[in-house]
């Protein structure tokens, strides 16, 4: 696999993102881009600093450090170092640009402290927000995007349906298991890092939960609970909790390749298929069928509140209310999220989103159903929206896995 993004695939980047800025925000004739993976998105380099992108003519992207790197990496023309804003307008006036009043800019990608300085020296221009721009923009995924997360999801089911049984015993902690999905994850090309991008979310690895761990009161924006490693590092699994006969385990976490990441959840019992709690099973086949009945409205056009609204329906009338989608404060009013270059994409199939799925969007879904006093159980894999409904990219095992 080639590491370096070829022009072609960013000049479709950046036409799609001057497409919706045109549509959405069109008093603005560029957009300045801030965080890190948005620049990567945007030049092919993750590099610290600006990215400016005009309606018309070249982007220029000015980094802080590293510059030689993003010269190596990154196809865009015009890439220069910069140690204040105010050399900015300085640089794009020398290029014939002239910033306008109003500045389209991602909000989220600046600190507290750096907006204050860049409204030092920029203070003259409006800045409006363009975080969902550049949201949508990411949303549907090239054809080179594509087949990089097929290949990450087919890899992802490898490792949590083939690879780990054999390692799967009574007696192992939820850390050790941790320890050799990593390692299984890395022998297949896991670039071993998870991102995410709402304020404040980390993550790494993923959960790693054994019967009412899955419960346990969790700070993540996810229904499934855990203890984690450490208060400092409540993620991956606990050295201290076992998993024995009786005991669900349920493990949630993404995989990622050329940095884009795929999202799969696998549960499975220790001993046999009939031992399962009848409460367990039926719970867990009302999530694959759930799973099935989004999978069939991931088409172009469909709304995801639209989608949310249908799940809320089918959990009324099928009566798992309680438990859905995180038992007690873990409960969570989405069922499933777009994903990508971070697990925390756009759009999200919860109410207030409103603007229609597109063909090439990924989308990870993930209907669960926490039971008190026993744990969790339900399903997620990552979908492709296609004309024919979504097509899942992470395998097609979606039952409980026995040992």
């Amino acid at each position: 696999m080639n590491d370096s993004l070829p022009a072609t695939e960013l000049s479709y980047r950046w036409d799609r993102c001057r497409t919706l800025l045109h549509q959405f925000i069109p008093q603005s004739t560029g957009i300045m881009i801030f965080s890190r993976l948005n620049i990567y998105y945007f030049t092919g380099s993750l590099a610290n600093g600006v990215f400016w992108l005009p309606l018309v003519g070249e982007p220029v992207l000015f980094c802080r450090r590293g510059v030689e790197r993003a010269r190596i990496e990154s196809p865009v023309k015009h890439i220069y170092s910069f140690q204040s804003y105010r050399d900015i307008e300085i640089v794009l006036n020398d290029l014939g640009y002239s910033l306008p009043d109003s500045i389209a800019a991602e909000m989220n990608g600046l600190s507290w402290a750096l907006s204050n300085s860049l409204l030092k020296y920029l203070g003259t221009h409006q800045f409006v927000a363009a975080d969902r721009i550049i949201g949508m923009c990411r949303a549907r995924k090239s054809a080179l995007e594509l087949a990089i997360l097929r290949e990450a999801g087919a890899k992802h089911a490898k490792c949590l349906t083939e690879l780990v049984l054999p390692f799967l015993h009574s007696g192992i902690t939820e850390l050790e298991i941790c320890h050799k999905i990593s390692e299984l994850f890395f022998s297949e090309g896991h670039l071993g890092i998870l991102r995410m991008e709402n304020y404040g979310e980390e993550v790494f690895l993923g959960h790693i939960s054994v019967g009412v761990s899955a419960n346990y009161p969790s700070f993540f924006n996810g229904p499934v609970g855990l203890q984690g490693v450490h208060p400092a590092a409540p993620f991956m699994g606990s050295a201290e909790v076992k998993w024995t006969v009786g005991k669900p385990l349920i493990i949630d976490n993404g995989f990622t390749l050329a940095g884009y990441m795929t999202d799969k959840t696998q549960v499975y019992w220790l001993g046999e298929k009939e031992d399962i709690p009848v409460k367990a099973r039926e719970a867990h086949d009302f999530c694959i069928d759930l799973q099935h009945q989004v999978a069939e409205r991931l088409r172009p056009g469909v709304l995801p509140s639209e989608i949310w609204n249908h799940c809320l329906a089918e959990v009324e009338r099928c009566g798992w209310g309680d438990g859905f989608m995180g038992w007690g404060g873990n409960k969570v009013s989405f069922v499933g999220h777009g994903i990508g270059l971070a697990i925390d994409e756009y759009p999200v199939l919860a109410k207030g989103f409103d603007v229609p799925l597109e063909e090439g969007m990924t989308l990870a879904v993930e209907p669960k159903i926490g039971l008190p006093g026993f744990g969790m159980v339900g399903v997620e894999n990552t979908f492709e929206v296609t004309s024919t409904g979504g097509k899942s990219l992470t395998g097609d095992t979606f039952d409980i896995l026995t040992i």
